[in-house]
């Protein structure tokens, strides 16, 4: 479906930056695609903002992320989604779009279905239903009427849990490949000596506590087994003053980049990369840098772990791919000595190397959708045909 015949109204809610960047994107492409017969309201940050959106609160209201942080907001949190909510039902929108941020989004999303039964309601973002809660993908049905997957196995994983319709948009870093695979220089400086190691440890202060020293004492070892490295630590403002006080306890002190545009430049010179789990993870192998994937969670979370459901894997690149190509250690087995072991096997010339790379060669294919369109212009295809779906014949 590419126009309507009449002005659409669209909610649009967000909770994150992550997801205003997906909501502004989708919003532009609906307007295309509706030839600019459409109006948003909602809740966004700055981006969604520039392309229409009254927000009904600040995004930051509602930014927040892990167990024990949307604890301590709780209060404000569920203000939020009450507000939130009332004035969606009150609009009447044609549609409903949540994007990501589940702890908020979905609870917007179930009062607003009990208030306006037969509203078309879109989860741009899947849950990791495949990973955590498997009984949520069946439960979605009850106020979800199609997922926008930024995976290519979601689907599939939606079909087999018995959740809602599910389809594949695209993952918005295939829109980026420019900007992460090397040009001629860059390449040159991924074979030359030192080799240049990406040390990434999260971008949460939580997890970059829990996971710094192990950093700092596995990339001494590696060099130990395979040479001197240039080492570059990829952080980002709002943790940036932790990052460099833990990095000055390292046996080497690595050198310390701020910003994507710094993170981006420092994977298309890297030989390789020890990351924390998520997204990082996806964006190193896009742009063909082996790495070693680590994640310890609290004490609290790993109580929980009886209810983590991966079948091989919690790196993103590997679940992509269906295989454990990527190396992972996860809470007791992520020890610097295991972590030195198989960072300086992706460093060296050898097989470890070689098969990582064949793999990672695969992802492109993958990932890509085949008539080459962005994922936002899939996503909001796919928006506007459900609400097509749910309209009285």
């Amino acid at each position: 479906m590419s126009a309507t015949s009449r002005r659409l109204r669209v909610a649009v809610v967000a909770g994150e930056p992550s997801g205003d960047q997906l909501g502004f994107k989708l919003m532009r492409a609906l307007s295309e695609q509706t030839n600019g017969e459409i109006a948003f309201l909602g809740v966004g940050g700055a981006a969604m903002t520039a392309e229409g959106l009254a927000s009904l609160f600040p995004l930051t209201d509602v930014a927040v992320m892990g167990i024990l942080p949307v604890l301590a907001r709780l209060p404000t949190l569920i203000d939020r989604i009450r507000r939130a909510s009332a004035a969606i039902a009150a609009a009447r929108p044609d549609a409903l779009v949540i994007i990501d941020s589940p702890d908020f989004t979905h609870r917007v999303a179930r009062r607003v279905r009990r208030a306006l039964p037969d509203l078309p309601v879109v989860d741009y973002v899947s849950p990791s239903v495949w990973a955590w809660r498997p009984g949520r993908a069946r439960a979605m049905r009850a106020y979800v009427d199609c997922v926008l997957a930024l995976l290519p196995f979601e689907p599939e994983a939606h079909r087999r849990l018995g959740g809602p319709r599910c389809v594949y948009v695209g993952h918005p870093l295939v829109e980026r490949l420019a900007e992460l695979r090397p040009g001629d220089e860059e390449a040159r400086r991924r074979a030359a000596k030192p080799p240049l190691v990406l040390a990434l440890p999260g971008s949460r202060r939580s997890v970059i506590a829990r996971l710094m020293a192990d950093f700092g004492a596995a990339i001494a070892a590696a060099e130990r087994e395979a040479g001197p490295f240039e080492i570059v630590l990829p952080t980002l403002p709002h943790v940036e003053s932790d990052v460099r006080a833990l990095a000055a306890l390292w046996p080497r002190p690595p050198r310390i980049v701020v910003g994507e545009a710094e993170k981006f430049a420092a994977f298309r010179s890297a030989r390789a990369a020890l990351a924390a789990s998520g997204t990082v993870t996806l964006e190193l192998a896009l742009a063909g840098v082996p790495l070693v994937g680590a994640y310890r969670v609290s004490g609290v979370e790993a109580l929980l772990r009886p209810l983590v459901t991966l079948p091989f894997s919690v790196l993103l690149p590997n679940l992509a791919l269906g295989e454990a190509a990527i190396p992972e250690f996860l809470q007791g087995d992520c020890r610097p000595e295991a972590l030195a072991t198989a960072l300086a096997a992706l460093v060296s010339d050898g097989p470890a190397r070689s098969a990582q790379l064949a793999a990672l060669d695969q992802l492109d294919a993958r990932m890509r959708l085949a008539d080459g369109r962005p994922p936002s212009a899939h996503a909001a295809a796919a928006v506007l045909e459900t609400i097509a779906l749910k309209r009285p014949a």
